[in-house]
């Protein structure tokens, strides 16, 4: 059987999605993670369009890439001008790409309404534009645009936009679905007749618009295409394209189609999660097979069966692609959560029933009063160290004052003091912070860092408040969750009362004591 070649368009259609602007240097970054990643075609950008890809297409010249091609995106020449005077044809050729992707129009509609221009014209646009770029020694790729929108008004001009694409001499003709919107039984169809009219390789390219992107993407390869377009995460405009990260493990774990090699499928939870990074998109929780809830287990009964043969709910194995199994804590878990997740803290409760019970029942005490530890690793694993012994105490907070201060100028500044003892000593410190919390993290940590310098390199990366009783108006109790970050790791912690400042205070807490118990168990503290 072919490999499938994946081609990717993060860096161009994925760009367009709202929210996302990639800098030089974030294009420069995600190449090379593609790359490794083992993706065929890396679509740089659109030479013509702008500054930044120009720049782009100069840069990623000094770049080695152990198998990636750099494709240059554009569309086919202008009405009216030669292949030759057409800017964006050239913009092309002075890239410096091997690898050409043109599209061009194959839904009757755009030809009339957006290029103005007659039915047959449009052919030789598709043509002379596809033959120039062979001429100069280019892999060219057609993007038959609107094809299956076309297909429904115009049968036999949109497959007449094809054969034109293939006797011109493109080496890929991709059939693209831009509006998004066919559902599978159509695509299914006129992928059919399309393969009955030229014999040039197929290839798809699926919008998000109406759910069935990477759907449409698996049935297209089934039905004889061999080339796959996508983007990382989804990303793209309206709803976004067929997402690589489904598309490329249903293919080869689901449907046994090779598209990269097992070592590189296993880094695809962290391309993933790479690429989210520099987009400063929040990774999305329970997206398939890379999402941190792809494998993630919350019922006591799920566990327990996980916890004996994890094919009883895991559908692939998630070390396939880079990801892991997770045990969430919740008032849903069973003896085997707790039993997992001491483990997973070097705690043995097997032979310790009473104890196991103990901890069962706090958890749902706690959870019932609006605490909530699927999302707070680090507080739960101070729960069970609070109640196996495996805990010290390291400071003692002896008071604190948060105020919120107008000064004249009319900024707003916050500051917090705080008192506490360590070994009985005392510290007694002031800081400012932006808003009442970062104030009192600042002089928390500022407090303790002369005890314990380890703490020098932690910071408060997400603050999240979540109000529970809303019908209790200001009197309402509120649950914190907060997530640090630090010294290689991420963790999170938990708090809930009616103050704001209280919650967020012990959340606080629990996060420079969770540091700290585990660098005194590593002995680095």
């Amino acid at each position: 059987m072919r490999k499938i070649e994946i081609y990717d368009t993060t860096l161009r259609d994925g760009a367009q999605m709202e929210g996302i602007s990639f800098s030089l240097e974030d294009k420069i970054d995600i190449v090379k993670k593609l790359d490794k990643l083992g993706i065929h075609y890396i679509e740089g950008g659109w030479p013509g369009s702008n500054p930044k890809d120009i720049r782009f297409f100069e840069e990623v010249k000094n770049i080695h890439l152990e198998q990636a091609q750099i494709t240059a995106f554009g569309s086919t020449k202008r009405a009216g001008k030669t292949v030759e005077e057409d800017k964006n044809i050239q913009a092309i050729l002075k890239s410096g790409v091997s690898v050409a992707t043109i599209f061009g129009k194959s839904w009757d509609l755009h030809v009339k309404e957006v290029l103005k221009v007659s039915l047959d014209e449009n052919l030789e646009l598709i043509r002379e534009s596809i033959h120039y770029l062979r001429s100069k020694g280019l892999e060219v790729i057609y993007d038959a645009e609107h094809f299956f929108d076309g297909c429904r008004d115009n049968l036999a001009y949109s497959l007449a936009t094809i054969r034109a694409a293939s006797e011109a001499g493109a080496e890929t003709i991709v059939l693209c679905d831009t509006n998004g919107g066919t559902m599978p039984p159509k695509l299914q169809e006129i992928i059919e007749v399309a393969r009955g009219e030229i014999d040039t390789p197929l290839g798809i390219h699926a919008h998000n618009d109406a759910g069935v992107a990477v759907a449409n993407s698996i049935i297209a390869i089934t039905l004889g295409c061999v080339h796959v377009q996508g983007t990382i995460n989804g990303y793209g405009e309206r709803c976004g394209n067929a997402d690589l990260c489904a598309v490329i493990p249903n293919l080869q774990l689901k449907l046994g189609i090779p598209c990269l090699s097992d070592s590189q499928l296993e880094k695809l939870t962290e391309t993933s999660r790479h690429v989210s990074e520099v987009t400063n998109l929040a990774p999305r929780m329970h997206q398939p097979y890379v999402g941190y809830s792809a494998f993630a287990h919350k019922g006591g009964i799920h566990v327990n069966a996980v916890e004996k043969n994890p094919v009883t709910y895991e559908h692939v194995q998630p070390e396939k692609v880079g990801n892991q199994r997770r045990i969430l804590i919740s008032e849903l878990s069973g003896r085997s959560n707790i039993l997992s997740k001491s483990e997973e803290y070097g705690l043995d409760l097997t032979r310790d029933e009473k104890k196991t019970k103990q901890i069962l029942e706090r958890l749902k005490e706690l959870e019932h009063e609006g605490y909530l530890f699927e999302a707070a690793d680090a507080s739960f694993e101070l729960l069970i160290k609070k109640n196996t012994g495996a805990y010290r105490r390291f400071f003692d907070i002896l008071g604190f004052r948060v105020i919120v201060e107008r000064r004249e100028d009319n900024k707003l500044t916050s500051e917090a003091t705080i008192k506490l003892e360590v070994d009985g000593e005392t510290e007694y410190t002031v800081a400012e912070g932006d808003g009442p919390v970062d104030a009192l993290d600042k002089a928390l940590r500022k407090a303790l860092e002369n005890f314990y310098p380890v703490l020098k390199g932690i910071h408060l990366t997400d603050f999240k408040v979540r109000v529970l009783d809303a019908k209790e108006g200001t009197a309402a109790k509120v649950r914190v969750l907060i997530e640090s970050s630090g010294l290689d790791a991420t963790w999170g912690t938990v708090g809930v009362s009616e103050n704001i400042i209280e919650a967020s205070y012990q959340a606080l807490v629990d996060s420079i004591e969770y540091v700290l118990l585990k660098k005194e168990i590593e002995g680095t503290l």
